[in-house]
């Protein structure tokens, strides 16, 4: 596991690399030590830069990964309620790839620790079913924010996200949050505050679901 880390690392530039130092040295791991809180139980964490290079995925410059991300997170109905001054300091703490196309940039039941913005292209959200049946559960579109659930508390994931074509994504760690919340904590306030809201917003959703289902 170290070696694909390292692999993955050793491509960054400059300032990827300073943050990472940068978040090595931090006292705040909040974020990244939500896995601690699973017990006993034997985890296996996939973290990004392993997936990143299990998926090809190849590095896209953080201008132009910043760029569409402060774009697109004015075009999601929850990130849109971030000031424009915060989303544009957000691309110093998020990486930015490329993915070909069917790849499985998280998979379904594993344990993940980050979550991602999609930049360019589609990906299908499917699920496993307990009988068998493969159940295509969404397909998202660039500005869709996905896997913020993991990335808050390292839990396993509930569905597969599979790109059908090329993708561009910015993906935020639970490691990177912590140091967001060291370095920035009025944008680590904000971002964890509309996650939290996005989260509040689906969970509402799906009791409600399930009591017109229990009428």
């Amino acid at each position: 596991m170290k070696s694909i880390l390292n692999m993955w690392r050793s491509s960054a530039d400059t300032p990827s690399e300073t943050a990472a130092q940068a978040a090595d040295s931090q006292d705040s791991v909040f974020f990244s030590a939500a896995l601690s809180e699973h017990g006993g139980e034997e985890v296996t964490m996939v973290p990004w830069e392993a997936r990143a290079v299990e998926v090809g995925a190849k590095r896209i410059s953080s201008g132009q990964g910043s760029k569409l991300l402060q774009e697109l997170c004015a075009k999601n109905k929850y990130m849109a309620q971030l000031p424009p001054e915060l989303t544009a300091r957000m691309g110093e703490f998020f990486d930015f790839a490329l993915v070909p196309s069917d790849r499985d940039v998280v998979r379904q039941d594993e344990y993940g620790n980050f979550m991602f913005f999609l930049l360019s292209g589609t990906m299908a959200v499917n699920r496993i079913q307990p009988w068998g049946e493969k159940l295509l559960l969404a397909q998202t579109r660039p500005g869709d924010l996905i896997g913020e659930m993991s990335l808050l508390d390292s839990g396993i994931r509930f569905s597969a996200c599979t790109t059908m074509t090329e993708c561009q994504i910015a993906v935020l760690s639970a490691q990177t949050l912590d140091e967001m919340m060291v370095k920035d904590p009025h944008l680590a306030a904000a971002l964890v505050a509309v996650l939290a809201r996005k989260l509040c917003v689906r969970l509402r959703a799906v009791s409600a679901h399930l009591g017109e289902n229990q009428k």
